[in-house]
């Protein structure tokens, strides 16, 4: 039995990991250290591109590609992650990622050129790619089945918060220190993980050298894929999307490798990505709700900063402190949604997310600039809370039923697909905002016309707003401009509302084992390894 699992790339001898107690401590850790790093380096260096830019002398549409090259190359080697742990041994390929992400963080850091920092950007996402999909599997079997959703709570942390809380410490860094230290930051914690994993995680059994073969063609097609969507979101909005060329041509090689990487996928005969993977009905529910959470995870944090900085006139440290309790919420959440998922069915934690997601969305489209801090700190809450109860049980869902031999693949497309959603979710959702900006700002300017009654009562509103004087016309275009981006800003609330909902008949396609399913599996696994 263990030589034929063996001999499919199935969970064969050492396949689960036997490590419990302090060393299994260590191990958590470490990985939570590397899905962090990653996590954080995602969005950290967001705020600091101005530095950047005056210090290599780039100009705004050259700096965008220190993210731009970041998001690309992440995307790509997201996919390979699963064959490369099978060929060259998931610990192995887990201390390369580490140490490579650390020694090409220190390279960002201290580069003095715009070429040399995309390359080295470069590089810092492929060796990144694996460290969220590796240190999941990996928790999926340090762990026994009745102790995963706690697990994937504690790992779920890293990836969610990491995040949220990127621009906050990349502009405290920046600011007390230097936009290098961004990248600085990274050395410790890299050290950390290397020691941890190093030392006390378990080889998940010999690379199998039998996995040989790899499908470059897959592999090529996907690649153009991801590489095309990914620059004509990050570029879509500064190139006024599809008027673009440029845009067009990204759109028009995205469909293509699209195309080819399906018709690939059902004639080859060992495709990139096993198709046994696409089999299994509930990791395909979970990539679906996975893309719907990405999508609402990053945007919505992209919009709250400039709402209150710009029409609230929140300091910066203020709007920063307003936003935390946001990551409160979801490590909260996480925590109990951990402690619940074996106790009760986990769809119905996570539709109970998916309805306080909807409800914070509802609440942030009653914003105002005038609104309390009280009001819009409990809607912050209430949607980190909704983000912490869909991820933590999403992540155990999502393996029920799958082969544990093809876990790593899982989690690998998992990733992916968060990674995706964050960025057509940010590129939307800013498109959204951009562009009923301008069509509000006709509408309410449609009701600037002799015949409204504001302007006919002769006292200082009349005079002051006076559209025939310069100063007049000047002030009645700042309120029309103020609140047009305000109705903008609640319409791409409402937005992130609509995509909210059909997430939440994803669950329907969900399948809850029987009881004891995690159990015998477990029992399974370690009678194969005896």
């Amino acid at each position: 039995m263990a030589a034929n699992d063996q001999a499919k790339g199935g969970p064969g001898k050492n396949e689960v990991m036997q490590v419990s107690g302090t060393p299994r401590l260590i191990v958590t850790v470490g990985c939570m250290i590397g899905t962090l790093m990653q996590a954080l380096d995602a969005t950290i260096a967001n705020v600091s591109l101005p530095y950047m830019q005056g210090s290599l002398s780039a100009s705004y549409d050259e700096i965008t590609w220190v993210l731009t090259s970041y998001v690309v190359a992440a995307a790509i080697m997201t996919a390979p992650v699963g064959w490369l742990a099978g060929r060259f041994g998931r610990k192995n390929v887990f201390m390369v990622s580490i140490i490579g992400f650390t020694v090409t963080s220190m390279m960002c850091g201290i580069a003095t050129s715009l070429g040399e920092m995309v390359v080295d950007r470069l590089f810092q996402g492929m060796f990144g790619a694996a460290l969220v999909p590796l240190s999941q599997s990996t928790m999926l079997d340090i762990y026994p089945p009745e102790k995963r959703g706690q697990a994937m709570a504690i790992w779920g942390i890293g990836v969610m918060v990491g995040p949220i809380l990127g621009p906050t410490l990349g502009g405290y860094l920046t600011y007390f220190y230097d936009w290098r230290y961004v990248f600085f930051v990274n050395l410790p914690f890299g050290i950390a993980a290397v020691l941890a994993l190093g030392f006390f995680m378990p080889k998940r059994g010999a690379a199998n050298r039998s996995s040989g073969h790899f499908d470059w063609i897959g592999f090529a097609v996907l690649s153009l894929f991801l590489a095309a969507l990914q620059i004509l979101l990050d570029r879509g909005e500064e190139k006024d999307w599809f008027s673009s060329t440029e845009i067009v041509t990204y759109g028009v090689l995205a469909a293509i490798g699209l195309y080819l990487f399906i018709v690939h996928m059902f004639t080859a005969k060992q495709p990139f990505i096993p198709r046994g993977v696409f089999r299994d009905r509930n990791l395909n529910a979970a990539l679906i709700a996975m893309f719907a959470v990405g999508s609402v995870l990053l945007s919505s944090s992209t919009l709250m900063p400039p709402f209150l900085e710009k029409l609230g006139n929140y300091p910066v440290e203020l709007a920063g402190l307003v936003m935390a309790p946001r990551g409160l919420g979801t490590m909260g959440a996480m925590m109990i949604a951990g402690r619940l998922t074996n106790k009760v069915d986990p769809r119905y934690l996570m539709f109970a997310g998916f309805l306080l997601l909807i409800v914070s969305f509802w609440m942030m489209m009653q914003w105002l600039p005038s609104s309390p801090q009280s009001y819009l700190i409990e809607s912050i809450v209430v949607q980190g809370a909704g983000l912490g109860f869909v991820f933590t049980p999403l992540q155990v869902v999502a393996f029920y039923t799958l082969d544990p031999a093809l876990r790593t693949q899982g989690t690998s497309l998992l990733s992916l697909m968060r990674n995706v959603g964050m960025a057509v979710g940010i590129s939307i959702t800013e498109a959204v905002q951009v562009q009923m900006s301008q069509v509000d700002h006709e509408s309410v300017s449609n009701a600037i016309t002799p015949f409204n009654r504001a302007l006919q009562v002769g006292g200082a509103v009349s005079h002051y707003l006076n559209p025939m004087t310069t100063r007049g016309a000047a002030m009645l275009n700042t309120m029309v401009v103020q609140q047009s981006d305000i109705i903008s800003y609640l319409d791409a609330f409402k937005f992130m509302l609509m995509v909210s909902i059909p997430a939440i008949f994803t669950l329907l396609l969900m399948r809850k084992p029987p009881a004891q399913a995690g159990v015998k599996a477990e029992k399974h696994e370690m009678a194969v390894m005896e």
